[in-house]
């Protein structure tokens, strides 16, 4: 059983929403959310949607780079 799975909390500061997602700490800081310093940020359904959409370009490119 994970930490999500019990229920735990928004990473990102002044969030009290229930967590969805978690991911690495560097990878949240990067598209800009600011969360505390651990290993995992714990994301809620609202962060987690801002993040995919500030990694967007991101990923796509990356997606690219991997194809050829």
């Amino acid at each position: 059983m994970g930490k999500i799975e019990k229920g735990t909390n928004c990473s990102v500061s002044g969030c009290n929403n229930t967590a969805l997602r978690s991911l690495a700490v560097e990878k949240a800081t990067k598209a800009g959310l600011k969360v505390g310093s651990s290993r995992r940020a714990y994301l809620c359904k609202d962060h987690y949607k801002e993040f995919k959409k500030k990694t967007k370009k991101d990923r796509i490119i990356e997606k690219w780079r991997m194809s050829k």
